[in-house]
């Protein structure tokens, strides 16, 4: 994933929190600077409206218009004004636009943790995370977790944190979003998009927030128990490579996986899998989030939901996996076909994985009616 320019490490929700970093986390995040929730929000940037003018080309005069706001970031205007080398415009929106600037989104969640426990604390004192930005602080998302709000299995020391990711831009790009997230602690992996993606849009009334977080932090612990089911039940299907017509790195390739992703993800899982030949359906979907959490090229955003989509249909819906795997396999199928014919070994190979199929079914029943009520657990909250 491309580097955010600037990322801030937080713990506890302001300073009044007895918090500190996991020790898992704190590994990970080495010696970065640790601040509150709090303190983080307020050094984001925000944006104010400015009025916005078009040069007339037959009276080579400035015209102001109504029609357009610009938004700017006062604190580069202000540098600006005094002689820096800043550009204070984020963005040029229509008329219709609202600004939500962070404090309008996150300062109602500091109000709404002190309702909320996990292990007899307060919410506020084990919530912690990180928040990056990019384009100037004019683009950011944040991931936010909370210590003993975790998934933990047999065979196992390493919790998986569950919370939410959030975020928004100025540039009419992102609305304000949070969706069900969790980390890994053995490997760091991130785990995206486990809810359907909640949004407010910048248009009209601002959303009542408080009660916005409320509802969305009752529901963080039925997050967590989805998740935990669903790693036990992944656990007991696997794939096993002996029959079927393709290696771990194919594996991920016919997912479309880009070739330097499935080599990375087939590495891993292949590394944590107890069988190297027999690969269950969570240390393949563990091989995925690897290649996403730590050698994604690309940055935040359409690219990467789309790959996050498919690694958590390994975990949540072994059926569609499959299904994808069938189609992708027919294709290639399809393009070895000589004088209308499918050759014998591709014959042989969609017959074997098809078997797969129709071998695990009876298995892979119950995912679909709990992955729906999976994702729509944020959506209750709304």
């Amino acid at each position: 994933m491309s580097r955010p320019e600037t990322t801030t490490v937080f713990a506890g929700i302001d300073g009044r929190a007895d918090a500190v970093l996991p020790e898992w986390y704190a590994a990970r995040v080495d010696d970065a600077e640790v601040v509150s929730f709090a303190e983080a929000i307020r050094q984001l940037p925000r944006a104010v409206a400015s009025d916005v003018a078009y040069r007339n080309p037959y009276t080579d005069e400035w015209e102001e218009t109504e029609r357009f706001t610009a938004l700017v970031d006062p604190e580069r205007a202000a540098a600006r004004a005094q002689g820096a080398d800043c550009d204070a415009l984020f963005y040029v929106p229509t008329e219709s636009y609202a600004i939500i600037n962070p404090l309008d989104v996150y300062g109602p969640l500091e109000v709404a943790v002190e309702e909320e426990t996990v292990d007899g604390r307060a919410l506020g004192d084990v919530v912690f995370g990180e928040i990056r930005q990019y384009r100037g602080g004019g683009e950011v998302h944040m991931d936010v977790l909370f210590d003993g709000l975790s998934v933990t299995f047999l065979g196992r020391e390493d919790p998986i944190a569950v919370g939410f990711s959030s975020g928004y831009d100025f540039f009419g790009g992102h609305a304000v979003y949070v969706e069900g997230y969790a980390q890994d602690a053995y490997c760091a992996n991130s785990i995206r998009r486990l809810t359907e993606r909640q949004t407010v849009k910048h248009v009209g009334d601002v959303a009542d927030f408080e009660t916005w977080w409320e509802r969305l932090l009752g529901r963080l612990a039925v997050v967590a128990d989805d998740l935990a089911a669903f790693i036990q039940d992944a656990q007991d299907i696997s794939l096993d490579l002996r029959e079927v017509p393709f290696d771990l790195v194919e594996f991920y390739i016919l997912l479309e996986f880009p070739e330097y992703l499935a080599e990375r993800a087939a590495s891993d899982a292949r590394a944590e899998s107890p069988d190297p030949f027999e690969v269950d359906m969570w240390t393949l979907h563990s091989g995925a989030t690897y290649a996403l959490t730590h050698h994604y090229t690309g940055k935040e955003g359409t690219s990467l939901d789309a790959y996050v989509r498919i690694a958590n249909d390994i975990l949540l819906n072994p059926e569609a996996t499959l299904e994808r795997l069938v189609r992708a396999y027919r294709r290639r199928a399809d393009a070895d076909t000589r004088d209308g014919q499918t050759g014998l070994a591709s014959q042989s190979a969609l017959a074997q994985i098809e078997r797969v199929e129709r071998n695990l079914g009876a298995n892979i029943e119950q995912f679909q009616s709990r992955e729906a009520r999976l994702r729509e657990r944020f959506a209750e909250s709304a």
